[in-house]
């Protein structure tokens, strides 16, 4: 089976999830983003969520490829160190990783884009890897 997120991890950004989190991390940027700018739609849809993250979680699995990058770590770093780029230098991109560390994940635009773009970004690579073997 294809375990590419982590309910464990979920729960954690559901945490956060009032600000939309949990539901980048799943892939749903647009809802994310709802959520961001409406506290979770009010704290209900962040309510409602606890019992959906086992069903977004299978449809991630779903949708993503696994493969040596993992989601997981690389939505941890970006959660609680974006700003930084370490999830950049972790991904192998070196030249934005340091860009990121020297200013603040570009203003912190660069780290919104990720939000958006970040489980593609796995995605790709995991897929780029397992088209070589």
């Amino acid at each position: 089976m294809n375990d590419t997120h982590s309910k464990v991890v979920a729960y954690i950004l559901w945490i956060f999830g009032f600000m939309g989190a949990h539901r980048f991390y799943y892939g749903r940027p647009i809802s994310g983003t709802i959520y961001f700018f409406t506290l979770g739609l009010f704290l209900i849809g962040w309510f409602v969520d606890l019992f959906l993250i086992p069903s977004m979680d299978r449809a991630a699995d779903a949708n993503y490829a696994s493969g040596t990058t993992s989601y997981n770590l690389a939505w941890i770093l970006l959660t609680f160190l974006g700003v930084f780029g370490l999830h950049r230098f972790y991904l192998g991109k070196w030249l934005t990783g340091i860009l990121y560390l020297l200013t603040g994940g570009l203003f912190l635009l660069g780290v919104i884009y990720d939000y958006w773009t970040l489980n593609q970004q796995i995605n790709d690579k995991n897929s780029a890897l397992f088209s070589l073997r």
